[in-house]
């Protein structure tokens, strides 16, 4: 019997060639990328501690110079070992895809090694565009290049990221269902839930490990504990670091309404929690609005997996100067839900919620008047789509987003020029330094951003705005410029904070507004994506179906993959990088210092009066007042140097971050004045020093007034 012939190999020997093209060449872009980076110990470390690069070089061969630091790294062993875990990835992502859905092995592993390792071409892209620049002489924009590098890494893994994961779990529907479109409350499904519950666990477990390890400062984060612990003792509204009312300081309250909590668990962890809560639940109004706008659950998923990656997000609760807790954040999770009672028509329900908005910090009335003209051009454009019998007139389509307006420019204006200055016996706010280039008074500084717009622009068009745009936009897979009306609300306060002297990245908390926008931006985006494609079909040989599969991936795999450069969480490389400051060994594992600590709380009675510095500072606001030890004048102390008249103990942590005074004879109470301090003798190891005021050197107590 003749034997059928063997079936003909189904592989395109064409495609297999290009996939290995893609991989090799991807291979050796991502090796000539390396070796620019790493290079140069001050561009290395933007991704990895010294240490950490010290040790890669010498694992790859290299030769460091101690002089220049910089280091020779051979191309080949590099490239080898790239391209072993490039086929390593290719032959088990080719795998997976294949068993799942029941395809060719053959097909898939072209298909997959072109689509997915394409992406890694983009690193070539960069050092070519650096090459030309330092070839053309143009170092501020090489400098850039380089500078930017993050993003055009994070940008090749999350394409390659998504590809994999659109060929692994594509969506099944791009149609928006009806029930979906239509009803006001999508239920939340159980995923988001858990991604919702990690971020709470992780971020609450970091705060609390932080405040045990005394690594939480006082100023601008445990001092608004406590407000409240003095609110609820009949202190004030007050920290002892504030001139007076905290309201000199900002018209911020929001965090009052904790107060039914903090009562149950008086605890600036209880504050922690509740904060790292909130921001979470942002994810919530994210989820539903994705969903209407996508017509798919599982762009509302990718939703919330970007929005709780989001490292500017991040920031807000663990900032980069490791102060943890602040009102505004409370502002995101409340705005994001008044933009989905918004885009519900529910005007009641958004009218309390942008109010509430503004308790959180008044920077968010900066969001709210150019919030305003959105809601009325939205209304205006629904307007021409009605039959002219069902038109309301164009005064009252526009009105109610106009007054948002007009009453967010007043309520700014009133507060910056008179509620804020009242407080502070007729001063002005106290950020008008952070545009001192701008002036030196509030007039000074409004009138040169209005009216100079040569300043205005050569302060704007810098290279540290780019950046600033691209660590907002970028870990949002860039999806928040499809929908340009959204994010024009935010620019206004973009651009302040671009001015802004004390911070160009969203890295401590200047961004929070920001973040509830751009968001929304990108939920109602991952709808505008097949339109675009139907629209540009001529030109973008892609269905919109395939479109939005890959922007939905590459929604949440842009924010997982700058995470890995930027974020302080586990998603960051500095969480796990030994050298790191941001190491989770150095800064989540209590050390010695704050075991020392409970022996000082031992010696000091409770009813004391404590000046203490700032990382130590927050376990005395429970005590009858607790006064800051630093070089700051302030108003408790009737802006003198020192420590008030009425302080009963001086505690000084000789080893915080920023600790200046080591030995007892620095401290200038006890090396000037020793007739009314006495040393307490040392129980910690010199970890703390601690100074009691002598009794016969006290204050007479306070008097009552006399009535007349």
């Amino acid at each position: 019997m003749n034997q059928p012939p063997a079936p003909k190999s189904s592989i395109d020997s064409r495609q297999l060639t290009f996939a290995l093209l893609c991989i090799l060449l991807g291979s050796g872009s991502i090796t000539l990328a390396l070796q620019t980076i790493l290079g140069t110990q001050d561009i290395a470390t933007l991704y990895v501690s010294a240490p950490l690069w010290q040790s890669m070089i010498q694992a790859w061969s290299g030769i460091i110079d101690p002089v220049s630091q910089t280091a020779i790294i051979p191309f080949f062993p590099l490239l080898l070992y790239l391209l072993i875990a490039a086929c390593g990835l290719w032959i088990a992502g080719t795998f997976l895809i294949s068993k799942i859905h029941g395809q060719s092995f053959t097909t898939v592993l072209t298909d997959w090694g072109i689509r997915g390792f394409r992406w890694w071409l983009l690193p070539a892209v960069w050092e070519i565009l650096r090459i030309t620049f330092f070839i053309l002489n143009w170092d501020s924009v090489e400098a850039l290049m380089l500078a930017t590098s993050q993003f055009w890494f994070a940008i090749s893994i999350a394409g390659w990221l998504a590809t994999f994961a659109g060929m692994l779990f594509p969506l099944q529907s791009m149609e928006p269902k009806p029930d979906l479109v239509t009803t006001p409350r999508t239920q939340v499904p159980l995923t988001a839930w858990l991604m919702m519950g990690c971020f709470t666990l992780i971020f609450t477990w970091m705060n609390w490990q932080l405040y045990k390890g005394l690594l939480i400062p006082h100023g601008d984060s445990a001092m608004y504990e406590e407000h409240l612990w003095n609110l609820s003792h009949g202190k004030g509204f007050r920290s002892y670091l504030d001139q007076g009312l905290f309201w000199g300081e900002h018209i911020q309250f929001i965090h009052l309404f904790l107060l039914p909590v903090y009562l149950i668990w008086p605890s600036h962890l209880t504050m922690e929690l509740c904060e790292t809560v909130a921001l979470a639940a942002g994810a919530i109004p994210l989820y539903r609005m994705t969903v209407r706008h996508s017509g798919s659950t599982t762009a509302g998923k990718a939703m919330v997996a970007a929005y709780l990656c989001y490292f500017p997000l991040q920031f807000l609760d663990i900032a980069i100067d490791l102060k943890t807790f602040r009102p505004i954040s409370f502002g995101v999770p409340v705005l994001l839900f008044a933009l989905e009672a918004l885009e519900l028509k529910r005007w009641k329900t958004a009218a309390i919620l942008l109010l509430l908005s503004l308790t959180a910090k008044e920077d968010f009335a900066i969001i709210l008047g150019p919030l305003g003209l959105w809601i009325a051009w939205q209304q205006w454009c629904e307007r021409k789509q009605l039959p002219e019998e069902s038109k309301q007139s164009f005064l009252r389509t526009v009105g109610s987003g106009i007054g948002v307006s007009v009453f967010a420019v007043l309520y700014l204006l009133f507060v910056v020029k008179y509620a804020i200055p009242w407080f502070r016996s007729g001063e002005q706010v106290h950020y008008v330094g952070y545009f001192s280039k701008f002036g030196s008074t509030l007039g000074e500084v409004i009138n040169n951003i209005l009216f100079n717009p040569g300043m205005l622009l050569g302060e704007l068009f810098r290279p540290d705005t780019l950046i600033y745009f691209l660590a907002l936009v970028v870990p949002l897979g860039l999806l928040p410029l499809l929908s340009p009306s959204r994010i024009l609300v935010a620019l206004p306060l973009f651009s302040l904070l671009c001015l802004n002297e004390i911070a160009h990245d969203p890295r401590h908390h200047f961004h929070a507004p920001i973040v509830p926008v751009l968001c929304w931006a990108a939920a109602c985006a991952t709808g505008n994506i097949p339109k675009l494609l139907e629209r540009r079909a001529s030109r973008f040989k892609i269905s919109p179906a395939s479109g939005q599969n890959f922007a939905i991936h590459f929604l949440w795999s842009s924010s997982l993959a700058t995470a890995l450069f930027f974020s302080l969480s586990p998603l960051g490389l500095v969480f796990w990088d030994s050298g790191s400051t941001w190491y989770w060994k150095r800064l989540y594992v209590p050390g010695e210092r704050a075991a020392q600590f409970p022996k000082v709380l031992a010696q000091i009675p409770p009813d004391s009066r404590v000046a203490s510095t700032d990382f130590v500072h927050p376990r005395f606001t429970h005590f009858d007042r607790s006064y800051d030890y630093s070089n700051y004048l302030r108003k408790v102390n009737e802006y003198q140097a020192g420590v008030p008249a009425d302080t009963d103990y001086i505690v000084i942590d000789t080893q915080h971050p920023y600790s200046e005074i080591k030995t007892p004879d620095q401290i200038p109470e006890y090396h000037d004045h020793p007739e009314h301090w006495e040393l307490l003798p040392d129980q910690t190891n010199g970890y703390f020093i601690i100074l009691m005021r002598k009794p016969e050197s006290a204050p007479p107590p306070e008097q009552p007034p006399v009535r007349p």
